[in-house]
């Protein structure tokens, strides 16, 4: 049986980190926002590189989703 999960994985690698403008709903702490670069790959084999921004707030270590 061919395992798909063993052959293809994602890994992320956070390249920087700086503070964002705002404040989280839950706690009112400060929001940082981190740059984070996913490697797809296949076999070892880099498919696709995805730069993400994600937040999150420093004092309750919570992940923010930004809606607009």
């Amino acid at each position: 049986m061919f395992c798909f999960s063993c052959v293809c994985n994602e890994d992320e690698k956070e390249l920087g980190r700086k503070v964002a403008p705002g404040a989280c709903p839950s706690c009112g702490g400060k929001v940082q926002a981190i740059d984070v670069e996913g490697r797809f790959r296949l076999c070892f084999l880099p498919i696709c590189f995805r730069f993400k921004r994600k937040y999150l707030c420093t004092l309750c270590s919570k992940h923010l989703v930004l809606y607009s």
